[in-house]
């Protein structure tokens, strides 16, 4: 993914107001991440722990980066509960995995609809695929017989078509 600014991340946003996306909190490292290690950026509020953030880059019709604000809720602590991200294949123990909530954008959206997925609770998805990050739970990524290059592309492949119905 190409680096983006924070003006860029504000104004990508398409299921809240430019005011919302105005007060978000934007990752303060920006300039210290792994671009060429992230497919997407996503990030989860420190200010506000069930908010999380997503942005993919554009289509190949030239289209900028397309953000979604995120609703998390998490298994409680102290269960047993092991749960996969839908996105990357990656398995966590515990809160390790959220049910995402997306508004959906438009007039949809602001009747109330939404989507969900289950997904890395830190959507840390890319850094999970390339083992950068390894879950702790038993089996946490699968071995496959894809290369990196066709994980990659099932991951974003599964993120995209989680936007789209986002944009739907």
């Amino acid at each position: 993914m190409e680096p983006l600014t924070e003006t860029g991340i504000r104004a990508s946003f398409v299921n809240c107001t430019k005011g919302e996306a105005k007060r978000l909190h934007v990752p303060r490292d920006l300039g210290e991440l792994r671009w060429g290690d992230l497919d997407f950026l996503g990030w989860r509020d420190p200010a506000a722990p069930d908010r999380g953030y997503l942005v993919v880059p554009g289509g190949s019709e030239g289209a900028g980066p397309v953000g979604v604000a995120l609703r998390a809720t998490t298994a409680r602590r102290g269960t047993a509960h092991r749960g996969m991200c839908s996105v990357c294949l990656t398995t966590h123990p515990g809160s390790g995995v959220a049910l995402m909530a997306a508004r959906k954008a438009g007039a949809d959206g602001r009747k109330g609809d939404s989507v969900g997925a289950y997904m890395c609770a830190g959507l840390d998805c890319p850094l999970y695929v390339r083992r950068i990050k390894v879950s702790k739970a038993v089996g946490g990524r699968p071995q496959e017989s894809l290369t990196l290059d066709e994980q990659i592309a099932r991951t974003l492949a599964r993120l995209d078509a989680f936007v789209g119905k986002v944009l739907r």
